[in-house]
């Protein structure tokens, strides 16, 4: 990765985290969501590092594909949302709020996946509520939580943590590139 992309990238981060985060402390409820209230901070423990391989997966997706995350491998970079449950007041604005950094991520070959551990006709009708996103959204349901905890971010309380994870295009974990978010933004 050139200078000029690191830099592109850690742009897009900066812009992602303070979209959530902003999010977080506008203490805005957003109707018709339900209150997660205070989630302990980091309530798991990351099974992956910078230089890892990704744990590859399929999941389904409120689009009616299975998405498979080594379809992308060579292909294309990858940045992985993970957020705790649809219908919460946070993630019901950070991921239509990722829109301003879809120009960046198309401009670095990046795909967005957002996951949570909700099923499919919950998130199918959650982003039909917050409005469509131009990302695919994916179901960790089944077996429940399966992707988040290969990834060590599946809580004690079957949530996921709030996280953000940059793969690149040989599917290797970018060095300082997995955050959890939980612990600030909960």
């Amino acid at each position: 990765m050139n200078l000029n992309t690191k830099l592109l990238f850690t742009l897009t981060a900066s812009m992602l985290l303070t979209i959530t985060s902003a999010l977080a402390q506008s203490g805005q409820p957003t109707t018709k969501t339900y209150p997660l209230g205070k989630l302990k901070p980091t309530d798991s423990q990351l099974k992956v590092k910078s230089g890892d391989l990704a744990p590859d997966f399929t999941l389904p997706s409120v689009s009616a594909k299975k998405i498979t995350l080594s379809q992308y491998r060579g292909k294309k970079n990858v940045v992985l949302s993970f957020v705790p449950a649809a219908w919460s007041p946070v993630c019901s604005e950070q991921w239509p709020g990722y829109t301003m950094v879809k120009d960046t991520l198309d401009k670095n070959d990046t795909v967005l996946l957002g996951i949570t551990v909700d099923n499919i006709p919950t998130l199918h009708a959650w982003t039909e509520h917050i409005g469509t996103l131009w990302f695919e959204v994916l179901s960790d349901f089944w077996p429940h939580g399966a992707v988040a905890d290969k990834y060590g971010v599946l809580r004690s309380d079957g949530l996921s943590e709030r996280a953000l994870f940059l793969l690149m295009k040989k599917g290797l974990f970018e060095p300082l590139w997995c955050w959890i978010l939980t612990k600030s933004l909960m």
